[in-house]
């Protein structure tokens, strides 16, 4: 049996720009993604602490160090500069390897510095 888990996680990180005149995705630092072993294209759930918004989307790779969350495109509309997410990845594996597996979360700190 397959099922879907918590891969990763970037806790608690603020949006940094919201760009509507972008084709989609949200933009990530790239040493948060490192971090957070997420890779670019990666289908990601972004969850909006400030008014609860919950959008699926991929990832673009930032500028390393920027500490750049940017959400593109029509999920721009969806927060403010400055809110605070909550960005997941999930994957899918068989029910035995799930049991054992263990997800890479992160926190950043205030400038979405590691």
């Amino acid at each position: 049996m397959q099922i879907e888990v918590l891969k990763s996680k970037i806790h608690r990180i603020a949006v940094t720009e919201a760009n509507l005149n972008y084709i989609g995705s949200i933009t990530i630092d790239e040493d948060l993604m490192d971090a957070a072993n997420l890779i670019e294209n990666e289908k990601v759930q972004v969850v909006n602490i400030n008014n609860g918004e919950r959008l699926e989307t991929y990832v673009i790779k930032g500028k390393r160090g920027a500490g750049t969350c940017c959400l593109n495109g029509p999920a721009a509309r969806k927060v403010a500069v400055g809110d605070i997410i909550i960005i997941i990845s999930y994957a899918g594996m068989d029910f035995e390897e799930a049991k054992k597996f263990k997800p890479r979360i992160i926190f950043p700190k205030e400038g979405n510095k590691m």
